[in-house]
């Protein structure tokens, strides 16, 4: 699993407020349905961008309980939403939320249960803290949907291959049926998204990736850092030669809590 550093922060600090970031983000926002008044809790609020969103879209009425187990993010999000009083920020976890039963009337997690080894018991978690009613929106990886061109395919491969150590579960859309069925929710829909760049921008989620992958596969030992630090410069080559391709794919999924 990442570890969310200072400097991990600080990058996707910069890489969350960018386009694609910010598209993903809308994506959520979007399926709350939101309203002024309504209580949310922001699952892996991390820092703050979505929460700071929601806060304006709730009003002065509304609350809005950010929740993430990273200090250093939880710092970020309390200094983004500090002039806004309906915000909370919380230390928590996804299967371990400090809030009260049936406390709130919408849930939002952004890329947090692809990290999780035990998803149904974040499940009846969100379950336990929405009311009747209640709305659930996740959206994650498909990280089996990666589609990354290189000129060293065996390289690119083991690039991936030490990358998919990262996340606990690959495949959560693929789950979200079974898992709202038995985890008491009803209504159960996903969307699916696709970012699909020939370019190569610095607010980019390729650029995001091709720092993090790089970094945590020399930092875990699946490869070196001199394999890995090659193959971030032949993206950065391709893409000046007009050769750079990358495609992955994220799921929004929504459910209403029974």
């Amino acid at each position: 699993m990442l570890k969310f550093g200072k400097e991990t922060t600080k990058l996707l600090e910069t890489a969350y407020q960018g386009g694609d970031a910010s598209r993903r983000r809308r994506k959520a926002f979007d399926a709350l349905h939101l309203c002024e008044g309504d209580t949310v809790v922001d699952i892996g609020c991390g820092n703050g961008l979505l929460t700071e969103q929601i806060a304006r879209a709730v009003g002065k009425t509304g609350h809005v309980i950010g929740v993430d187990p990273s200090a250093d993010m939880r710092a970020l999000a309390q200094a983004r939403s500090a002039e806004y009083p309906s915000v909370k920020i919380c230390d928590g976890r996804a299967d371990a939320l400090p809030l009260k039963d049936g406390a709130a009337g919408k849930a939002v997690a952004v890329q947090v249960l692809e990290y999780l080894s035990d998803i149904p018991s974040a499940v009846r978690e969100v379950h336990r803290v929405l009311c009747p009613g209640g709305r659930f929106v996740a959206v994650d990886t498909g990280c089996a949907t990666l589609d990354w061109f290189s000129e060293n395919e065996e390289r690119m491969q083991r690039v991936q291959a030490a990358w998919d150590h990262h996340y606990a579960e690959a495949r959560v859309a693929a789950r979200w049926p079974e898992l709202m069925r038995y985890g008491g929710f009803a209504a159960a829909e996903i969307e699916p998204f696709t970012f699909c760049d020939v370019t190569m921008r610095p607010d980019g989620i390729a650029f995001m990736l091709m720092h993090l992958m790089s970094r945590y596969a020399s930092e875990n030992g699946h490869m070196p850092a001199h394999e890995t630090q090659a193959w971030f410069d032949e993206q950065v080559d391709l893409a000046r030669r007009g050769r750079f391709f990358f495609s992955l794919t994220y799921f929004r999924m929504s459910a209403v809590r029974i």
